[in-house]
């Protein structure tokens, strides 16, 4: 029965459809019992219902005109069902209530019933709503409403604000979204009514803003740019530090969002004015983005910007559009330079921009602290010279921001350096640095001036450089700047401004080839990388020089006089002391053309009187440099002239015995340098004979090392002079070489040795045996002695040492031989020696 009722209601309609102008009534009267079913406490029958009334309403061609009377007559039934307990009815009633909004002609009319009963669904704190896709049907139905309502909707502006304020941090992200767009569509619609509540969405945006899904988050800021900008422009500061964070996001489409979002500002908001110094920064940091479209969009944006700002402004810059369109000189290559309104937008705001980029740039993140070096370069590509009003705030920025333990940070930091080097005159900039540079701001980091001062000058040209390179390098030679630290980032740093100055002036830098030498000395003296002459030829090329000799020869009167200003105030701490042994050893032979000059030096350092860890320095310097004497310090024959000085008043002194360990190791440095001056050569016989008594005491040394230097060095006088000795002389020699051959050290035994042989080799025929045959016999018995020695070696040593001084009394020799052979513990050598004898003549002519 039921059925064959729905059929001819179905007919009915379908005729009334046809154009009855009682079509409305009737289609009514045909959904009354459908009504009536909505009440039923049976869930079956109100879904059986609902379903009926839509396919007998919405799913049918009725005309707009019946579907607007129906609706009104449906709509409360529909709204009611809203509420009920069963998904499916709900899901039905909000289909049907939104193919109604979207089909009759005045939808506005149902506002009145709609909007409470959506504020009592969506708007509560409490979710009455418990499906999420019905949520977002809701919220769906609703965009559709303002869309077609458009400006009816004011009078709900409360009903509104309480629905989007809960939906937009709704627990479903599509509904988040939807509530977005549902948001940015009502902001458009009553523009005159939205300001006075905008203020509302502020705070859910906020927290939609961060949600983990990238396209909740791009709703959110766009939403959050229609909101701003249809408000009353108070809460501008509330967002813009969520939309900062945004700049980071790892979604290149929140990025983009946010640069479209921050132009719309720039471009439309009504007080953009007084927000150009807080959203300038947000857009410009959009052009230094890793996706390319995002760097295109913030620029397009970015120029459209400045080109209305030069529009609204034109009687203003009237004179600067006129003139100033010619790039500065030297303006950085291969990059385009930004438009007159854009570099005014930031020339004026840049006293407010500066402190926000230094606060930024100590920030604990490393995106924010990298993203505001990069944007930090724009800011200053865009100020040009202007930003010499800025300069103390800017250099305080970029000196902490050289200490940021990200690398990215650093370089963008020095590109913007080189910026500030490329635009401010010289003369303002250096005057800054090359004090910071002489008392830097952090002793933690002294070096931070530095490696500024290093980029700037990189941006410098070579035609403004010219003029102040003496200031620069007189000021990078202080003692307080090259000599005062030893960190080696600092050292690096100091190598980099002489490095760039090179390669910015190139043979200008002739004018400061001193102080630059003088920086690399000190440099070298306190750095340990081995690089020293890679350094050097830096400077020799830029100058034309054939080798570092030449440079060295240019300067090594200035750098010994430099040196010598400060000389009576070294100890072993001073770095003094370590540029003397840089200078003497990388000059090679050029040091012996200024021996003159630089014996005062070592007098000076080397008197008993002054530190002695540095006397000990400079004596294994000095003997290093002596062994090669012919290619060092006598490569002219000028040593010659002055060793005599420095035997009496440098080295003999410093020979004198005193009592103490640290005496004892002076004792021993000098006696180094002493053998190292009788191999290299560079001494006079005469010389030699006067060092004998100082050598023959040092044979008693308690140090094995100084036993032995003194036994090498006596080895070596009587290579020199042995044979010109007189026989007085020779015969104090022998008695202090036989005492070594019972030391406890076996080198210096078997040196002590090989210089008793010297000591045979050199008795030539002034030398007579007969009436210096007590002394003969006292060495051959010694001799004899340690024939029988323990060690095989020793004994070989001395068969051949009596073997070839043998010739000189043989027959003593014999006689010695055979009266100890039978007390020898085994008679071979004595009976080697005789047999040896055996075969010379019994005496040695006379």
């Amino acid at each position: 029965m039921c059925t064959c009722n729905n059929n001819i209601t179905t007919v009915k309609m379908a005729t009334m459809a046809a154009g009855d102008e009682h079509a409305a009534p009737e289609v009514l009267r045909g959904l009354a019992r459908h009504l009536n079913c909505l009440n039923e406490d049976n869930k079956a029958t109100r879904k059986r219902a609902l379903e009926l009334i839509k396919r007998d309403t919405v799913d049918r061609g009725l005309s707009s005109s019946v579907l607007q009377e129906v609706f009104s007559a449906l709509l409360k039934p529909l709204l009611k069902c809203l509420s009920d307990p069963m998904e499916r009815c709900r899901e039905t009633a909000i289909t049907m209530i939104t193919e109604f909004i979207r089909c009759v002609p005045k939808p506005e009319e149902s506002l009145p019933y709609l909007m409470p009963c959506l504020a009592h669904r969506l708007g509560e704190k409490e979710l009455l709503e418990p499906a999420e896709e019905l949520r977002l049907a809701a919220v769906e139905m609703l965009t559709l409403a303002v869309e077609v309502c458009g400006k009816h909707l004011a009078p709900y502006l409360t009903e509104m604000m309480h629905i989007l304020q809960r939906t937009v941090v709704d627990p479903f992200p599509d509904v988040r979204r939807e509530s977005c767009k549902c948001t940015i569509d009502f902001a458009k619609c009553v523009p005159e009514h939205f300001h006075m509540q905008a203020e509302s969405l502020v705070k859910p945006l906020m927290q939609t803003i961060s949600h983990q899904h990238h396209r909740v988050r791009v709703s959110a800021i766009q939403a959050t740019g229609a909101v701003i900008q249809h408000g009353t422009g108070k809460n501008v500061d509330d967002v813009l530090s969520h939309l900062a964070q945004r700049l980071f996001d790892d979604s290149p489409q929140v990025r983009k969002a946010v640069a479209a979002v921050v132009g719309d500002w720039l471009l439309h908001m009504r007080d953009r004015y007084s927000y150009f110094h807080k959203l300038i920064p947000l857009l410009l940091s959009g052009i230094n983005d890793e996706i390319p479209e995002i760097r295109l969009l913030s620029a397009d944006l970015w120029k459209q910007v400045g080109a209305q700002w030069e529009k609204e402004n034109e009687e203003e810059i009237k004179d600067k559009m006129d003139f100033l369109l010619t790039p500065p000189p030297f303006y950085p290559p291969g990059v385009e330079r930004p438009g007159l309104g854009c570099r005014e937008l930031v020339l004026r705001n840049l006293g407010r921009l500066v402190p926000a980029v230094a606060h930024d740039m100590t920030d604990w993140l490393v995106p924010t602290r990298v993203r505001t070096s990069q944007l930090l370069s724009v800011l200053l590509l865009h100020a040009e010279d202007h930003s010499t009003q800025h300069l103390q705030p800017l250099l305080a920025a970029l000196y902490s921001a050289c200490t940021d333990t990200e690398r990215d940070v650093v370089s963008n930091c020095l590109a913007a350096a080189q910026l500030l080097g490329t635009f401010v005159p010289p003369v303002v900039l250096l005057k800054l640095l090359l004090d910071h540079v002489t008392a830097p701001y952090s002793s933690s980091h002294p070096w931070t001036p530095l490696m500024v001062l290093a980029a700037v000058l990189g941006g410098c040209s070579r035609a403004l450089l010219q003029p102040h390179l003496e200031n620069i390098g007189n000021t990078l030679s202080l003692p307080e700047v090259c000599q005062e630290y030893q960190q080696v980032v600092y050292l690096e740093q100091l190598l980099c401004c002489v490095d760039v100055l090179l390669r910015q002036c190139e043979s200008d830098t002739g004018s400061v080839s001193l102080q630059l030498l003088q920086v690399l000395v000190a440099v070298q003296s306190l750095s340990t990388d081995g690089n020293s002459d890679e350094r050097l030829l830096r400077p020799v090329t830029v100058q034309g020089l054939d080798s570092p000799m030449e440079l060295y020869r240019q300067h090594m009167g200035q750098l010994l006089d430099w040196l010598s200003g400060s000389v009576n105030t070294w100890s072993s701490f001073s770095p003094q002391r370590l540029q003397l042994h840089v200078i003497v050893t990388q000059s090679g032979p050029v040091i012996g053309e200024f021996v003159c000059q630089l014996m005062p030096l070592l007098s000076s350092c080397l008197q008993p009187d002054r530190d002695p860890e540095m006397r000990m320095n400079i004596f294994t310097m000095l003997a290093k440099l002596l062994l090669d004497a012919t290619n060092t310090l006598d490569s002219k024959g000028h040593f010659r002239d002055e060793s005599e000085k420095f035997l009496s008043d440098v080295l003999l002194p410093n020979l004198v015995w005193r009592a103490g360990r640290t005496a004892a190791a002076i004792r021993t440095s000098a006696l180094s340098c002493l053998l190292a001056l009788l191999h290299g050569g560079a001494v006079t016989p005469g010389q030699v004979r006067a060092l004998t008594p100082c050598v023959l005491s040092a044979l008693e040394e308690d140090s094995e090392m100084s036993r032995l230097f003194a036994c090498r060095s006596l080895s070596a006088l009587l290579r020199l002079i042995g044979t010109n000795l007189h026989p007085e002389a020779l015969n104090k020699i022998y008695p202090m070489l036989l005492k070594r051959l019972d030391d406890s050290s076996e080198e210096v035994r078997g040196v002590a040795l090989r210089a008793v042989g010297l000591w045979l080799s050199c008795l030539t025929e002034d030398y007579n045996p007969e009436v210096w045959a007590s002394h003969l016999q006292v060495l051959f018995q010694q001799l004899l002695l340690h024939l029988d020695d323990p060690d095989g070696s020793v004994q070989d040593q001395v068969l051949e040492i009596l073997k070839s001084g043998s010739s000189v009394h043989p027959a003593l020799l014999r006689k010695e031989t055979e009266g100890v052979r039978d007390q020898q513990r085994s008679p071979l050598y004595c009976d080697q020696l005789l047999q040896h004898l055996s075969l010379l003549p019994a005496e040695r002519p006379q």
